[in-house]
């Protein structure tokens, strides 16, 4: 067999070089699923997903073999040092670091990947414009939605679809707290406490609990959805601190569950946009996803309902390798976020106060 070719003698492209940002739980797994499953990856794409560089400050010993790698401790540098086709972001937050680490990326005319919803929610448009102005692909699948591929299911599998509504579970942390209370009749506080110990919420869970991430993800999906201005200020935000045992209880009586929901629908006024605990009939498919899953809901004119469950808070949960594997299967322009960089098509509803 001579270089470039496979098993059966195919010639094979180059390597795709990846440099990760971040190595915690999901930068953890998503190299643990590059590591695992690379013969699998290779033999479908015909080309090698290759890890050149990571980043991280803590450079405490990992469960998976990182010594192949060369070690950043700045990303920036990262970026500007290595040879990288993909750059995948998984440091997290609007600003600093990661923002810069993207910036630059694409400025460079590298793609990127990011698992970053408070990035893409609050400076998607720019970045988008930046990354189509060079050519190249800004990814995130990995930011919306855990396990579930929903960006790719808008866009691509319901495109002929007009779409009236989506919406569902899209917070692990959150879902696993109200399961977990409806279950052992346990106050939020308690509950909490164990999802933290279990590593499903940050020892400081306000993001979570009080549906900002949920919002950040909800921003982004009525944007793909709609074609709507990406804009995280109009959507209503509540969290779920304020849900007690006795108002599960009383919902269970009912015939309701309640869920933590994040909803953007169509209207004659506009895109409406919100996050907050729902009653949701107990009868309904996504009222029986429990745990850390998600659940998205897409409502359109003729596939009726669709209904995507998937893994939301852990490791696990990584679509961060979609991505790479699509730099290289797809013209970057029609993988890029020209939905949230185009002119904006209905109008985004304020939240109501």
């Amino acid at each position: 067999m001579t270089a470039g070719q496979d098993g059966k003698g195919a010639r094979m492209a180059s390597p795709l070089k990846v440099a990760v940002a971040g190595l915690g739980t999901v930068g953890s797994g998503t190299i643990k699923l590059l590591q695992q499953n690379a013969d699998r990856l290779t033999e479908r794409l015909g080309r090698t997903i290759l890890i050149t560089a990571v980043c991280d400050k803590d450079h405490s010993p990992r469960d998976y073999p990182v010594d192949g790698y060369r070690w950043y401790d700045d990303a920036i540098r990262m970026v500007a040092e290595t040879d990288a086709d993909v750059i995948v972001e998984l440091i997290g937050g609007a600003e600093g670091p990661a923002r810069a680490v993207c910036e630059r990326a694409l400025a460079a005319g590298r793609h990127v990947v990011t698992a970053n919803k408070a990035l893409i929610a609050h400076h998607g448009m720019a970045l988008a414009a930046t990354a189509e102005a060079n050519g190249v692909t800004l990814a995130y699948e990995a930011a919306v939605a855990g396990g579930i591929p929903i960006i790719k299911t808008l866009r691509e599998g319901l495109i002929g679809n007009e779409r009236r509504q989506v919406f569902g579970i899209l917070n692990g942390t959150c879902n696993y707290i109200l399961t977990g209370m409806r279950d052992t009749g346990r106050e939020f506080e308690a509950v909490l406490a164990e999802a933290q110990a279990l590593g499903y919420a940050e020892a400081d869970p306000s993001f979570d609990v009080d549906g900002i991430d949920t919002a950040h993800k909800l921003a982004i999906l009525a944007t793909v959805a709609f074609g709507c201005t990406l804009d995280f200020k109009a959507v209503h935000v509540e969290g779920i601190r304020h849900v007690s045992p006795v108002d599960i209880a009383y919902a269970d009586e009912l015939g309701y569950r309640i869920k933590l929901l994040g909803i953007a629908a169509l209207t004659d006024r506009g895109v409406e946009r919100r996050v907050h605990p729902c009653m949701v009939p107990a009868g309904a498919q996504i009222a029986h996803v429990e745990g850390v899953f998600n659940a998205l809901v897409v409502d359109g004119d003729f596939v009726d309902t669709v209904v995507q469950v998937g893994r939301g808070a852990g490791e696990l949960d990584v679509l961060a390798v979609e991505d790479p594997v699509a730099t290289h299967q797809r013209d970057a322009q029609a993988l890029g976020l020209h939905l949230l960089a185009q002119r904006a098509r209905v109008r985004v509803l304020a939240p109501v106060v």
